[in-house]
């Protein structure tokens, strides 16, 4: 597979588990491959629970509540991730990294590979 290819169905496995686990799939997604590192950028990822919460009369601790949420979801559905961006790529992930602005309701994968890749 080219690069081009590698990245779109990374993002493709990536929006099926957004669907799978958090109950909706992101307005858009981007995945790119740099050295040995996978980065996903997903738009629009918050569901609507999540997106009411933060607006709510508790702003500050729902803020900290929902970002905690998607940390707890990525840690508890890690290996599902991994398998997911290893066996696309055929390379060893070593660790996974996420993040999460609830002001713009994008979030953002990394992935550390075990080498650089040759895309």
């Amino acid at each position: 597979m080219t690069k081009g290819e590698l990245e779109a169905e990374v993002s493709r496995k990536i929006v099926r588990f957004e669907r799978e686990q958090a109950g909706r799939g992101p307005s858009d997604v981007r995945t790119y491959l740099l050295e040995d590192m996978v980065i996903v950028r997903l738009q629009e990822s918050l569901t609507q629970v999540e997106k009411t919460l933060i607006r709510g009369r508790k702003g500050e601790w729902n803020i900290y509540l929902v970002k905690q949420l998607r940390t707890e979801l990525v840690e508890n559905t890690r290996d599902v991730l991994v398998k997911m961006v290893s066996d696309t790529l055929g390379m060893d992930v070593i660790s996974v990294h996420s993040d999460l602005s609830t002001r713009t309701g994008e979030s953002i994968l990394v992935f550390v590979l075990a080498k650089k890749g040759d895309w």
